[in-house]
């Protein structure tokens, strides 16, 4: 049996959960939240483009394109 999609509330409300706790996180500085996710999202956008290069277009059914 599958869990009942969540409404879009619900996911709003989960992310406005996600966001307080990363700001908490933080010490309570949104600012030093928003320049951690931002410091993560370089990273993984780095390692993607690593990927990107290491598997082959055939491998990930096309997924990505080398052309990007």
């Amino acid at each position: 049996m599958t869990a009942p999609k969540a409404t879009d509330g619900e996911a709003m409300s989960k992310l406005e959960t996600a966001a307080d706790q990363a700001i908490d996180s933080c010490s309570g500085d949104a600012r030093a939240a928003v320049i951690t996710f931002l410091t993560a999202n370089r990273f993984l956008e780095r390692e993607f483009k690593l990927v990107q290069v290491a598997v082959s277009s055939g491998f990930s059914r096309g997924w990505h394109h080398r052309n990007h």
